[in-house]
């Protein structure tokens, strides 16, 4: 109904390259063959979700750009044209599109690698997000096979900040990449992978997430 409200994912992180329109494209295609309506809003200036959607053509989900100073106004367009599922995918680098996707979301997803550099840039985000009291997860991602102790370290220096960890992490996938270039999910293409299971295992808690921050 187009007046019920959407459930709004936000994707964020200061770091370039963490996998955020990844992420974001592959849960809002999930979404829609749940028969969802849904949509990617991509605030970042690069528009590599609207790339995607261009390559995708004319399939579910919708993408979207509109300016952070725009999210609202973008979000209740949305919203009156039926959309159900939002998912914000923010640029690096930029508090203020930051800001405006937190506000906006029931839960936040935070993609990292299991880097020095990019766990650093966690703590700008965990601030954010406690000052926003928005439900917040880190989702370790790209995480090289064999990795343990790299992965393990992640999650204590997740922890440290104060952030929660989604239990659903990503590998380093090559469907990931491959499925993107054409306009694809890692589901889509090779529905049996790594790749598509560890999104189906993703999809199944973000919803249980959004439902539990909703209550």
């Amino acid at each position: 109904m187009p007046n019920d409200i959407p459930t709004i994912i936000a994707i964020v992180s200061q770091k370039g390259g963490s996998g955020k329109t990844t992420l974001a494209v592959n849960l809002a295609t999930r979404a829609a063959q749940a028969k969802h309506e849904s949509c990617v809003i991509d605030t970042d200036p690069q528009a590599t979700a609207a790339a995607w959607s261009d390559w995708r053509g004319d399939f579910l989900p919708v993408v979207v750009t509109a300016p952070p100073a725009r999210l609202g106004r973008t979000i209740a367009s949305a919203q009156k044209n039926g959309v159900d599922f939002i998912v914000i995918d923010t640029p690096p680098h930029a508090d203020a599109a930051a800001r405006e996707a937190i506000k906006a979301a029931d839960i936040v997803l935070v993609p990292t690698k299991p880097r020095a550099f990019d766990l650093a840039a966690l703590e700008p985000i965990a601030d954010l997000v406690s000052f926003a009291k928005t439900p917040a997860f880190v989702v370790l991602n790209a995480v090289p096979s064999g990795a343990t102790k790299l992965a393990d370290e992640a999650r204590k220096a997740a922890r440290a900040m104060g952030l929660d960890l989604c239990p659903v992490e990503l590998g380093d996938r090559a469907a990931f990449h491959r499925s993107s270039a054409k306009g694809e999910t890692a589901g889509e293409m090779d529905p049996e992978g790594k790749a598509a299971k560890e999104i189906e295992a993703l999809w199944k808690w973000a919803r249980k997430a959004v439902k539990k921050a909703k209550k």
